[in-house]
């Protein structure tokens, strides 16, 4: 019998082999709207390429729009067996932070459904909070335990080597507008508890502009391996973002695996600036990367800093194919590719949907 002494939790890295990865459809009752069918085009891409490699499990708000939605699968050439579709209604699709966590216990997988606020108020959430519970119940995923929590975490705000290291960013896991009660021993605790943490990474610094989740580290530094870093550099002294990159990589250079080993830091250029109608600057960031089954599906911005960054990946997952992904659709509504998504290990999915 499994007791409290004796489960073993871990939190599984990406690029550890997986089931799926979870999509909601963008819709024309979203934030997507102006934008509509260029983000579905962008959306099509994704599908497209990660059915080469494992399922997608495709959030979607009736069975009639799903049909509309099989006719561009069809026409893109897509193995309509790949893909699950999930009923569920939905305020936005940014699945990193309103899908579950998955932890392994001992040989078990557990799903996390955390609160989600709309990065702390700042948009309509209430669909989103309830997305988990939507997504677990379907019979592709039930057969796995879900625990509920009352705390506001999102998926993009942590990052993971899969050993029990976790990597964060102060300025938003202790924002006033998500737990303004926790402080940074509160997280140790709670990622101990439900995470199997046993080092946790804070960065002070850091910031990609247009970016709405007050520093998510998924922008900014992500673990390619237990010993690998890659994160966002900017060489630009005139560029808003030199500081703050400058002063995020001195972090990353004195932070050591738990070995005691300083980690190997893969630096990824910031695009050139790429603005929205109201001259805003929209969050480009190779960083936002998504790992899955042999390949790392790489945000791509008609930038000539593209082929550096897919390239620098290309030496870190030398077994993995590198595929770029116009992602210029994506970071008009404040996110990238890895944003959208939220991969499920292999054993979530029940045999039957295999």
């Amino acid at each position: 019998m499994t007791t409290p002494e004796n489960r073993k939790i871990t939190f599984p890295a990406e690029w550890e082999p997986q089931d799926a990865v979870v999509l909601a459809w963008p819709h024309q009752d979203t934030d997507w709207q102006p934008v509509l069918a260029e983000v579905q085009q962008t959306y099509l891409n994704i599908i497209q390429q990660i059915t080469r490699f494992e399922h997608v499990v495709l959030l979607v708000r009736t069975e009639a729009e799903y049909e509309t939605i099989s006719i561009l699968i069809r026409d893109k050439q897509i193995d309509p067996g790949k893909i699950i579709p999930i009923f569920a209604e939905y305020n936005d699709t940014w699945l990193r932070d309103t899908g579950p966590l998955t932890v392994k216990i001992n040989r078990h997988y557990q799903f996390r459904d955390y609160r989600f606020n709309g990065w702390g108020n700042k948009f309509e959430h209430a669909l989103d909070d309830q997305l988990c519970e939507q997504l677990l119940k379907h019979p592709a995923l039930s057969d796995n335990e879900t625990h509920k929590s009352n705390i506001i975490l999102e998926g993009g705000s942590i990052d993971t080597d899969g050993r029990g290291v976790l990597l964060t960013t102060s300025q938003c896991l202790l924002n006033p507008n998500r737990n303004p009660s926790m402080r940074m021993q509160d997280y140790k605790k709670l990622f101990a508890s439900d995470l199997g943490i046993t080092t946790l990474h804070w960065l002070q610094h850091g910031e990609i502009f247009g970016d709405d989740t007050d520093g998510h580290i998924d922008m900014l530094a992500r673990f390619c391996s237990p010993t690998i870093i890659a994160c966002c550099s900017c060489t630009d002294s005139g560029d808003p973002h030199y500081q703050p990159l400058q002063m995020m990589r001195k972090e990353l250079e004195g932070l050591t695996d738990p070995d005691g080993e300083p980690y190997q830091l893969i630096e990824l250029p910031i695009p050139g600036a790429i603005m929205d109608q109201e001259n805003n600057r929209l969050p480009a960031s190779y960083c936002n990367f998504l790992i899955i089954n042999q390949a790392v599906l790489v945000p791509v911005y008609s930038d000539p800093n593209d082929e550096l960054a897919c390239a620098s990946l290309a030496e870190v997952f030398p077994d993995r194919e590198i595929i770029p992904i116009d992602a210029r659709s994506i970071i008009k509504q404040g996110g990238s590719l890895h944003c959208l998504t939220m991969q499920l290990p292999t054993g979530c999915l029940s045999q039957a949907w295999k």
